[in-house]
């Protein structure tokens, strides 16, 4: 029996290619694949896609796409749990970041949903196929079901049930992140939420006028606002490329964060028993704090020597030298094996490998890369890199410990540890670094300083100066 004509089959047409999404999915997939930085691998991917065409608009939004996906991986990660019929891990890694950047979309943007939708199901088409993309749309559709206040309230125990769960999964942190920068910080609630809030917030990228190379007046004069707390940092709060500041292109600026500059400039600061004419900066890649050091020890005469044990990164550091003022070297050495005889500086600075966890506004992706287990890792050598500077430094010279972590383990940790077992051998006693940054608020107790996004707009830095006393 006959039942009428078929209807005629529907053309398939091809994916829309969004250049924006497709450019945040190959970044996504760039962090995941090579276990890239986002603030490495995207840039080059901005100027290329410029050179095509894409204006700043796009441009910003794919940023945006990009760093705001891994920043809040763990809280869409948590909700995207409720909206599959699977684990999580058994999602391939592709189809997830497309996901996650649906995700990001509808919760946390003004994209309006249907278009958030539409755009995610496309990149998924064009990346992932037709047949993930259905599976893309269904799960976008239950997530599209509640707004993020709503999801979080279902995905998150309740604070009195189990506060760092909550505040992990509220501010997008691995609970072990959350537990120590709790430990690290002290107080209640309000200080961790804003903490954890800075930690999200994308920094204005920061700039030095190295001294006697160039002045802050003509950072400002090329579109940057004054620094926070450094003499020689100005901001670029409102974006762009740094390069565009023409100091910047000539190496007479750079890129530094404040704390980083302040850490420097503590360390030339700090009081002296004796001559001042070597200086030493003992981790010296990729070159921010050594290009600093440098050219405040020229304004008093003295020499730097710039060590870093890895080539290719010592090669960074000779640049961003290139053209210093006055006495300074760089040699690739490994300052845990001194080519230098004990005792030959006057200053110190040991700025020590570490998990980095105070630079997640700059490297969101890091915090989710990280494992407790990189603290055991790092421990051996950030402790062999403080003993031997305090044998580098002569009597009376002062060593600065520095590392980018706010956690305990890589802070005080190290410091009372070194002290203990070095107190015959290279005695040495702390010394108070909180009058040596002048106007910087909220110092705590000392003689150590620990610097924090939401206290300071810095990286969280922690300083510790050490004055070797035989």
């Amino acid at each position: 029996m006959s039942t009428g004509p078929s209807r005629p089959a529907r053309p398939y047409r091809r994916p829309r290619k969004d250049p924006v999404r497709l450019l945040a999915f190959h970044a996504l997939r760039a962090v995941d694949e090579r276990d890239a930085y986002a603030n490495l691998v995207l840039p080059p991917m901005l100027r290329e896609a410029r050179q095509k065409g894409m204006d700043d608009r796009d441009a910003a939004l794919a940023t945006e796409l990009v760093y705001g996906t891994l920043r809040r991986q763990g809280t869409y990660d948590a909700i995207l749990a409720e909206c599959v019929d699977r684990p999580l891990r058994e999602v391939d890694p592709p189809v997830l970041d497309v996901l996650s950047l649906g995700a990001h979309q509808l919760l946390s943007t003004r994209i309006p949903s249907h278009a958030s939708v539409s755009a995610t199901v496309e990149l998924a088409r064009a990346t992932v196929g037709d047949g993930r993309a259905k599976f893309v749309n269904a799960v976008l559709r239950k997530l599209t079901a509640h707004d993020l206040d709503s999801w979080l309230e279902r995905v998150a125990p309740p604070y009195e049930e189990d506060a760092e769960e909550h505040l992990a999964i509220r501010h997008a942190h691995p609970r072990w992140v959350v537990s120590a920068m709790w430990d690290a910080l002290g107080g209640g609630r309000a200080g961790m939420e804003a903490l954890l809030e800075a930690d999200n917030e994308r920094p204005a990228v920061t700039l030095v006028a190295r001294p006697g190379r160039a002045e802050v007046a003509e950072l400002l004069a090329a579109g940057a606002e004054p620094g926070l707390h450094s003499p020689y940092a100005a901001r670029l709060t409102q974006g762009g490329e740094p390069a565009a500041v023409p100091a910047v292109a000539e190496g007479r600026a750079g890129v530094q964060d404040e704390g980083s500059q302040l850490v420097a400039l503590a360390l030339a600061a700090a009081p002296l028993d004796g001559p001042d004419r070597r200086w030493l900066d003992g981790c010296a890649g990729p070159g921010g704090k050594a290009a600093l050091l440098a050219a405040l020890a020229a304004q008093r005469g003295a020499a730097l020597l710039a060590a870093e044990r890895q080539p290719h990164r010592a090669g960074l550091v000779a640049r961003a030298l290139a053209g210093a003022p006055g006495e300074h070297q760089v040699v690739t050495a490994d300052t845990t094996r001194p080519a230098w005889a004990p005792g030959s500086f006057d200053r110190v600075l040991v700025d020590v490998p570490c998990t980095g966890l105070g630079a997640l506004r700059r490297r969101p992706e890091a915090r989710w890369r990280r494992r407790p287990a990189d603290l055991e890792r790092f421990a051996p050598l950030q402790r062999d890199l403080l003993r031997q500077a305090l044998r580098s430094v002569r009597p009376g010279g002062v060593v600065a410990y520095a590392t980018c972590s706010p956690h305990p383990a890589e802070t005080r940790a190290v410091v009372q540890d070194v002290l203990r077992a070095t107190r015959r051998e290279t005695p040495a006693e702390p010394v108070d670094a909180r009058p040596l940054l002048l106007g910087v608020p909220e110092l705590g107790d000392g003689p150590d300083v620990q610097l924090w996004p939401h206290l300071h707009g810095t990286d969280a830095m922690y300083l510790s100066l050490l004055r070797r006393t035989g």
